[in-house]
């Protein structure tokens, strides 16, 4: 039998890079006032699984930081871009990234919560990490980019990240950057637990060669 420790799945940038772009197919719903928070809210807590993530403005200057920009909260059919500098982080919205019920998938969620709690305290729940659980499928790169690469060889195009996510309007580019990067997280899920994913048959699938031992002089 195999001794699946001694391989991985693994993506270099160099095939990364000849992937076909990745596009976000779906509803996108941006919410920049209070008024539209109880529907988009509502929408959400209908759904059996929610994806996650965040956009933050970059900073360009040493010292100069910001507060997280933009919250992207999906349904499989539906991306909800709540603009947090715009609205704050309503009790309600808190309320749904706290409830334990609902099932709600990102990735390197450590830094989300931490850039999160800048603007509320609050307790997260129900929340599924991509980095640690892709691990049990003997994938070993940690981005979302390469774990999607690795299992719909496509590629997440990352040319919105460091725009102006505080501009008075989103592009139509930065909408659909910012709700793929959050719909992805549930396509990996999904993909995942389906048992679609067979390590063993992925062009991906590396032998990793263990250490040599130097000699004891």
């Amino acid at each position: 039998m195999t001794d699946k420790t001694n391989y991985i799945v693994t993506i270099s940038k160099t095939d990364l890079a000849v992937l076909p772009i990745a596009s976000f197919v779906g509803n996108i719903i941006v919410v920049d006032s209070l008024d539209k928070v109880p529907s988009a809210v509502e929408t959400l807590r209908a759904s059996d699984i929610i994806g996650f993530d965040t956009e933050t403005r970059p900073s360009f200057k040493k010292g100069q930081t910001y507060t997280v920009s933009l919250l992207q909260l999906s349904t499989p059919e539906t991306c909800f871009l709540f603009r947090l500098n715009m609205i704050g982080l309503p009790e309600s919205l808190r309320n749904l990234l706290e409830d334990k019920n609902k099932l709600k998938i990102g990735l390197s969620l450590h830094d989300d919560f931490h850039n999160l709690h800048k603007l509320e305290d609050f307790t997260p729940e129900g929340f599924i990490d991509l980095q640690p659980f892709v691990k049990d499928y003997m994938i070993a790169d940690n981005s979302l980019a390469r774990i999607y690469g690795i299992l719909f060889s496509q590629r997440i195009s990352k040319g919105q990240r460091l725009t102006n996510w505080e501009a008075k309007t989103l592009t139509a580019c930065q909408q659909a950057y910012a709700a793929l990067d959050a719909r992805a997280c549930i396509d990996i899920y999904r993909y995942l637990t389906a048992g679609e994913f067979n390590p063993w048959k992925s062009p991906y699938l590396q032998k990793v060669e263990p250490p040599v031992e130097e000699e004891q002089q």
